[in-house]
C-alpha cells in the first residue's frame, strides 16, 4: 500500500544507490494529523538494505503512526511512501492479542505454518519414497525426487524444526507449553509467539514496536544474538537503551521539525546529539549578537542623521529578525529573507531590540524533567552492614546472603528474574518486613529514601496537589504548583486524582515526593518504568551526580551499566555479589558459562567476543565523532545535489551535477569504509 500518491521519490537513474547500499524504503515530506491535531510533519526517510534503525522520540510523538505508515497498514495525510519491488515486510505490533483470534493451532502448529511450502515438498518427498520402496518409480520419477530434494535442502528443510525449538525456547516457551491453544494464551505470550514467527519468516525488513515488552532479561539477551546477526533491515521502537545500543547502527530521531538521522547505536547518538545541540546553540548565540550589532549600527546611524542608510538597513534587519522567529537558527541555513515575504514593515528600533532579546534558543527537545536529589547531609562511610541474612517470609524463604557491607558512593544493582525476592529484600532493608535470620544496620547519619515499584507510598483518592501538600504540610498551593511544574504536571494537571494517572505520570509524582526527603541512601525499585527515553535519560543524569548510595533495581541495563559499581545478582536462591560493572559482570559470566558448557558455535563466539572486546579508547572516540561528522556533512551534501540534478533541465549543467556526485559518492565510499572498520 503506498500514499496517497505513487511516484519515485529519487526518480533519477539509482547509480549512487548501488554503490552506497541499495535503498529499500523510502519516504518523503509524510505528515499526520487526527482531526485539528498534528501528531508530526515534514518527515523524510531513507532505509538502506541490513540497516538496522533504532526510531527514538518522547511518548505521543508519533513513533507508532510512522511504524504503521511504512509498513502500509496506515495511510498519511500527507506525503509519499516508496519500497522496493518485492519487498518483503513483518510487522510486531505492541500488542498482538487479536493476531491469532479465531485459530484453533497449538503453539507449536502456529510456527510451522511459516514452512507450509517445506512441508509441502516433504510429503511429495515422502509420498515418491513409497513409490520407490515399491519398485515403481521411473528415471522422470528419480530425477523429480532428485530436484525436490535439493530444494528442500537449499530451503532449509532439515532445519525448521530446530529452528522452531530454538526460536520458541529463547522466547520463554518451554517445551511443555508446545501444545497449548492459542487461544489459551495471555495478550503478552501472544506477543511472544508473533515475534517469534516473524523471526522465523525472515523478511527483508522487520519492524519492531517495543519487542522487549513480556520479555525477561533471558530472552532479551536471546532476542539481541539474533537480531545482531540477523541478514535483513530493522526499524526497532525500544525504550530499552541497552537493546539499541547492542543491535542499531543508526537511529532516526522524531523532533517536531521533522526525522533527524544519526549513524551508529544509541550510545554513538546521544554523543552526536549534544554535537549537534552546542553547534546549534553556537550558532544561535553568534547569530543573536550579529542582530544585536546590526541594530547598534541602525542607532548608530538615526542618532548620526543619516536615516537614509538606517532604514535600509533596519528592513534587512527586520527580515533576519522574522525569518530567525519563523524557522529558527537551523532552518535558517540556505534560507533567504524572501521566506517571509518581500513586503515586510519595518519594525522600530526599539521594537526590533525587544524581538531580539525574545528570540528562544533552540530546542529540538520535548518538555524535561527537572528533577534534583539533593542529599540533606552527608552519611558516614559504611552506610549498610548485615550478617548473614535469610530474606522471605515464615515458611517460605526466597534466599540466603552472605554478610553484605555497603559504603558511601557505591550504587549496588540487584539484578535477578521476576519473583525472585528483590522487591522483598528492599522492604526487608527498609524495616518494613521482617529478616528470617541475620542483622542489617544502617550507618550513621543515614537517611533513606525508597521508590517503591507499585507507587504503594501513594495515595490514590487524592488529587496530586494534595498529594505534594501531604508530603510536606507547610509548602503553600501556589509553590506546590510551581515545583509540581517540574515534573511536567502544568496546569490543571495538578488537579487529576492519582488513581487516575498513568504509570509514566504516578512514577513522575513518586519522584516528586521521593525528592523532598533528602535521603542519602535511595532504595529505588524499577525507577524508570513507564518513563519515554528522554525522562529515562534525565533521570540518568540525575542519578549519576547524586552524591549518595544508591541500592538500585531495574530491568533497564543501561541505566545499570551506567551507574552501578556492584552487582548483586539473585540466582539459585543466593545472592551473589560481583565487586565492578555491569559490563564486567557480562564478562566474567561469559567466561564462567565457557569454563563450564560446550565450545560455543562460531555465532556464540561473535557475540562473546563483542561482550569481552576492550572498550574503545579516547583517541578512537574523537576518531569516530571526526568520522560521523564528515559522513554528515557528506551526506548532506549528497542530498543536496540530488535535489539539484531533480530541478535541474540544462544538459551542461546536468553533467557537471553528475560529475559532482560522483566525488561526493566516492569520498562518502571511503569514508562509510573508514567508520565501519573502527566501529
Amino acid at each position: 500500500m503506498r500514499g496517497r500518491q505513487a511516484r519515485s521519490v529519487l526518480p533519477i537513474t539509482a547509480l549512487p544507490i548501488i554503490i552506497l547500499g541499495m535503498i529499500i524504503l523510502s519516504a518523503a515530506d509524510l505528515s499526520q494529523s487526527f482531526g485539528a491535531d498534528d501528531i508530526f510533519s515534514g518527515i523524510s526517510l531513507q532505509l538502506k538494505r541490513k540497516e538496522r534503525v533504532g526510531l527514538v522520540g518522547p511518548n505521543g510523538s508519533g513513533k507508532t503512526t510512522l511504524l504503521l505508515i511504512l509498513a502500509g497498514l496506515h495511510d498519511p495525510t500527507n506525503g509519499i511512501v516508496d519500497r522496493a519491488v518485492d519487498l518483503s515486510l513483518g510487522y510486531l505490533q505492541q500488542e498482538a492479542a487479536l493476531t491469532f483470534a479465531g485459530q484453533d493451532n497449538t503453539v507449536y502448529e502456529e510456527m510451522l505454518t511459516v514452512f507450509d511450502d517445506l512441508q509441502s515438498v516433504e510429503a511429495e518427498m515422502r509420498r515418491l519414497e513409497g513409490v520407490m520402496s515399491g519398485g515403481e518409480i521411473t528415471e522422470g520419477g528419480l530425477a523429480e525426487y532428485g530436484r525436490l530434494q535439493d530444494q528442500y535442502e537449499l530451503n532449509g528443510g532439515y532445519q525448521y524444526q530446530h529452528d522452531i525449538k530454538r526460536v520458541l525456547l529463547g522466547l520463554g516457551f518451554p517445551q511443555d507449553e508446545w501444545e497449548t491453544p492459542l487461544t489459551h494464551l495471555s495478550g503478552g505470550q501472544k506477543t511472544r509467539l508473533l515475534l517469534g514467527r516473524l523471526l522465523l519468516e525472515k523478511p527483508d525488513l522487520l519492524i519492531l514496536d517495543e519487542p522487549t515488552n513480556h520479555l525477561d532479561v533471558a530472552a532479551i539477551e536471546w532476542l539481541e544474538q539474533t537480531l545482531r546477526r540477523w541478514e535483513g533491515a530493522l526499524i526497532i521502537v525500544s525504550h530499552d537503551r541497552y537493546f539499541l545500543d547492542r543491535i542499531v547502527n543508526r537511529v532516526w530521531e522524531m523532533r517536531k521539525e521533522g526525522l533527524k538521522s544519526y549513524r551508529g547505536n544509541y550510545t554513538a547518538y546521544v554523543r552526536q546529539r549534544q554535537a549537534d545541540w552546542e553547534r546549534e546553540m553556537a550558532l544561535f548565540q553568534s547569530g543573536k549578537a550579529r542582530l544585536a550589532d546590526e541594530l547598534a549600527f541602525v542607532r548608530k546611524h538615526i542618532a548620526g542623521g543619516k536615516t537614509d542608510i538606517a532604514k535600509g538597513k533596519l528592513k534587512r534587519l527586520t527580515r533576519d529578525i522574522m525569518l530567525m522567529e519563523q524557522v529558527g537558527v537551523m532552518g535558517m541555513q540556505g534560507k533567504s529573507w524572501m521566506h517571509v515575504g518581500e513586503r515586510v514593515r519595518p519594525l522600530s528600533a526599539n521594537e526590533a531590540a525587544r524581538r531580539i532579546r525574545n528570540l528562544k534558543p533552540p530546542t529540538n527537545q520535548p518538555p524535561r524533567l527537572n528533577i534534583r536529589l539533593e542529599a540533606a547531609e552527608r552519611s558516614g562511610r559504611i552506610v549498610l552492614r548485615t550478617g548473614e541474612l535469610t530474606i522471605g517470609y515464615p515458611g517460605a524463604p526466597l534466599f540466603t546472603t552472605d554478610k553484605i557491607r555497603l559504603e558511601r558512593l557505591d550504587c549496588a544493582a540487584l539484578i535477578g528474574p521476576n519473583g525472585s525476592g528483590k522487591t522483598t529484600f528492599l522492604r526487608t532493608l527498609l524495616g518494613e518486613l521482617a529478616t528470617l535470620n541475620g542483622w542489617i544496620k544502617f550507618g550513621d547519619s543515614v537517611i533513606p529514601g525508597y521508590f517503591a515499584q507499585g507507587h504503594e507510598q501513594l495515595t490514590l483518592d487524592r488529587r496530586v496537589v494534595d498529594e505534594l501538600i501531604a508530603h510536606r504540610p507547610t509548602m503553600p498551593q501556589g509553590e506546590a504548583r510551581n515545583y509540581l511544574a517540574q515534573y511536567l504536571f502544568l496546569g490543571d494537571d495538578v488537579f487529576k486524582k492519582v488513581g487516575a494517572l498513568s504509570g509514566g505520570e504516578r512514577g513522575r509524582l513518586a519522584l516528586a515526593l521521593l525528592a523532598l526527603d533528602g535521603a542519602n541512601f535511595l532504595l529505588l525499585d524499577e525507577p524508570t518504568n513507564h518513563l519515554d527515553i528522554p525522562s529515562q535519560e534525565v533521570l540518568q543524569a540525575v542519578l549519576e551526580r547524586f552524591e549518595g548510595t544508591i541500592l538500585l533495581v531495574s530491568h533497564d541495563r543501561y541505566l545499570v551499566d551506567r551507574l552501578a559499581t556492584q552487582i548483586w545478582e539473585l540466582r539459585d536462591d543466593y545472592l551473589h555479589i560481583f565487586e565492578g560493572s555491569y559490563s564486567d559482570y557480562l564478562i566474567a559470566r561469559a567466561a564462567d558459562e565457557d569454563a563450564v558448557e560446550q565450545p560455543p558455535s562460531p555465532e556464540e563466539m561473535d557475540w562473546v567476543d563483542d561482550l569481552v572486546s576492550p572498550p574503545m579508547s579516547q583517541q578512537a572516540q574523537w576518531k569516530m565523532a571526526e568520522l560521523e561528522a564528515q559522513l554528515a556533512e557528506y551526506e548532506a551534501l549528497h542530498d543536496q545535489i540530488w535535489g539539484e540534478i531533480a530541478a535541474a533541465s540544462d544538459e551542461a549543467q546536468l553533467a557537471v551535477l553528475r560529475d559532482e556526485l560522483k566525488v561526493v559518492t566516492a569520498e562518502l565510499t571511503r569514508l562509510n569504509a573508514a567508520w565501519e572498520a573502527l566501529a
